[in-house]
């Protein structure tokens, strides 16, 4: 308001008698408001859709009968959106591509089209693919870089159930979710240098678990003078798939 009290006569005269006092809202006999506290409950249907790239190991129509473990793949945020040949950067599916993987599995390499994995839509996906394909689902394994580590994290955390063993690289994930983790082996990988993720968001994990007692179900491998890159060691290296591999799900391990 940009006018004097001479130019805005009512409000002088308002003020010099006091009806301003007329004007202005009462709160007497105002009914009281309150907030009430509720919950929405409802299964719900949805359609979701996820780019994915499927490798079927050599071999895999010779018997029909044979039941194959299955890795999943998470990448990390470089290679989101929709066009699928990004995922194939990095990881198994860059290693698929060059055709120097060979290990005996399915692998599975979901796109995730924006920023952060779906945890649910990831475990649906890996539900569907069970059902189309020869999963032995007592060796189902779960390993992601960068976003695609905190995705395996998460996931692993909301179906810990679903996994034989999982592997986070430069990742990180909520320490209170350890208990829900426990029995599950993990192999943790990350550099020491790394400003992207730093070393700490890996290492909060892991003491997390080993403070459930998990020691024995926890490895923790850390690169001296790396960067972000912990991928690449990783998933050259024969040892990793050989852990991996003999790992089965806790539930099935005595079979």
């Amino acid at each position: 308001m940009t006018g004097s009290l001479t130019t805005l006569p009512w409000i002088a005269v308002a003020l010099a008698t006091g009806a301003v006092a007329m004007v202005l809202p009462s709160r007497a006999g105002a009914a009281e408001r309150t907030q009430e506290p509720k919950l929405f409950e409802k299964e719900i249907t949805i359609t979701a859709k996820l780019g994915y790239l499927l490798s079927l190991p050599p071999g895999y129509d010779a018997d029909p009968a044979k039941k194959w473990p299955l890795m999943v793949f998470l990448h990390g945020a470089g290679e989101s959106g929709s066009d699928i040949e990004k995922v194939k950067v990095h990881g198994p599916p860059k290693l698929i591509a060059a055709g120097t993987f060979d290990h005996p599995c399915i692998v599975v390499s979901p796109q995730c089209p924006g920023r952060g994995w779906n945890a649910d839509l990831v475990a649906a996906l890996i539900d569907d693919v069970c059902r189309e394909q020869r999963v032995d689902e007592d060796r189902i394994y779960l390993t992601g870089l960068s976003m695609g580590g905190f995705g395996t994290w998460a996931l692993a955390a909301a179906r810990p159930e679903r996994f034989a063993a999982i592997a986070p690289i430069c990742g990180g994930g909520n320490p209170v979710d350890a208990i829900k983790l426990r029995g599950l082996p993990i192999w943790v990988f990350h550099g020491e240098k790394d400003t992207v993720v730093p070393l700490a968001a890996s290492q909060v994990m892991v003491k997390a678990l080993e403070a459930l007692g998990q020691k024995d179900n926890v490895k923790f491998t850390i690169y001296p003078d790396v960067g972000h890159d912990s991928w690449t060691a990783t998933y050259d290296n024969p040892e990793f798939y050989t852990w991996l591999f003999a790992q089965k799900r806790p539930a099935a391990a005595g079979k």
